[in-house]
């Protein structure tokens, strides 16, 4: 996994990498005595997809640097825009089952009106932006599939 490129800030984890992602060690991770909110989004692998009624499986790639890092820098814009005390956000790669969680994002803060708005920048930003792709698999096929605006 590719760890944090904000610097070693203790307040922060940003990876990608092959390992499954454990939601409830990113939940404890951003827990604080200061915060009266945690959110947690969890993108997990779905049977189906828009105009696709069957999915078996999903393939994710990542510039592996270049996407911590670019995660990095959205992590920061949020830091500007919301009162956060801590967040992580983990993308996985490899071969997804239907079910597995392929992304995550934890975001703690003292109110959740703030956690669910960075928490959602955050994912929004990520799936735009990040260079990681998905290739959806079928019986029968596979192709690769734009993230961004269509797919949220």
């Amino acid at each position: 996994m590719n760890e944090d490129p904000l610097g070693g800030r203790e307040s922060v984890s940003v990876a990608v990498g092959t390992d499954p992602i454990d939601t409830a060690e990113l939940s404890a991770f951003v827990a604080d005595p200061a915060a009266g909110s945690v959110v947690v989004f969890a993108g997990t692998v779905r049977n189906h997809s828009p105009g696709r009624s069957e999915v078996s499986r999903l393939e994710y790639e990542a510039y592996g640097e270049v996407a911590v890092g670019k995660m990095g820098e959205i992590i920061e814009e949020a830091f500007g825009r919301w009162p956060i005390i801590k967040i992580a956000a983990v993308h996985r790669v490899g071969s997804l089952e239907v079910g597995e969680v392929a992304v995550c994002v934890a975001v703690s803060t003292a109110h959740r009106k703030d956690g669910f708005d960075a928490c959602r920048y955050v994912i929004d930003e990520l799936k735009s932006r990040a260079p990681i792709w998905k290739k959806e698999h079928w019986p029968g096929g596979a192709e690769w599939v734009r993230e961004g605006v269509e797919s949220r």
